[in-house]
């Protein structure tokens, strides 16, 4: 999943970028409310990060300008600030969940995974795949026997996206856009590469190809 971090503390952005990359999460950030505002209307993203105190534009007032634009990704406010009212004002902003400096790592995974999988996929409390479960700490798929598939870090992310997506046929321009960072060298051709390598993991019938259109995971009924 392609996530936006905005956070103009450099030491704390580098930190939780790389973190956040190890989570599987294809990671762009900004450092200022203004490019904040530019990317979240111009990239398609499945989460944002989003402090308050931003330089240039106040991150409140870059989160309505998305929602005034019909920009409905799902955003986490992370802030120092704890009074309850202000809270309030980033959920009418249309905030979906917010967390407060100090926090542990491991709750802004977990509210992230939380958010991704509500907004996609709300009756699901775990992603599946036939007999294996997707363990999104592991990075890997996990059966009830003890099992484990591991994935490499683009079979994770590109396994997410589809699981998040079933019944959906989702082209190749969709899936790297997803899958890659803004600067990344992006061609949409290793796609299919990695869609082979799932399939050598899963079976061939797991995600299915529709010529000229892109391929479709069917969840088990």
């Amino acid at each position: 999943m392609r996530l936006l971090l905005v956070e103009d503390d450099a030491t704390l952005a580098g930190q939780l970028r790389d973190t956040l990359r190890e989570a599987g999460f294809a990671v762009d950030v900004a450092e200022n409310g203004v490019d904040a505002e530019h990317l979240g209307m111009e990239e398609d993203y499945d989460l944002v990060v989003l402090d308050l105190g931003l330089p240039d534009k106040p991150g409140l007032d870059v989160l309505r300008a998305w929602r005034a634009a019909g920009r409905h990704m799902p955003v986490l406010i992370l802030t120092a600030r704890d009074a309850w009212y202000e809270k309030v004002d980033g959920f009418k902003a249309g905030a979906d969940d917010y967390l407060t400096k100090p926090f542990h790592v491991q709750e802004l995974l977990a509210r992230l995974q939380a958010l991704a999988r509500r907004q996609k996929v709300p009756a699901a409390p775990e992603l599946r795949v036939g007999k294996y479960r997707l363990d999104e700490d592991r990075q890997a798929l996990v059966a009830e026997d003890g099992e484990t598939v591991p994935l490499t870090r683009t079979e994770f992310r590109l396994l997410r996206y589809l699981l998040l997506h079933p019944g959906q046929v989702l082209s190749k321009t969709r899936l790297t856009e997803h899958v890659y960072e803004y600067d990344a060298d992006k061609d949409s051709n290793v796609i299919e590469v990695y869609v082979n390598r799932l399939r050598q993991k899963l079976g061939k019938d797991v995600i299915k190809t529709r010529r000229g259109q892109g391929y479709v995971y069917q969840a088990d009924e």
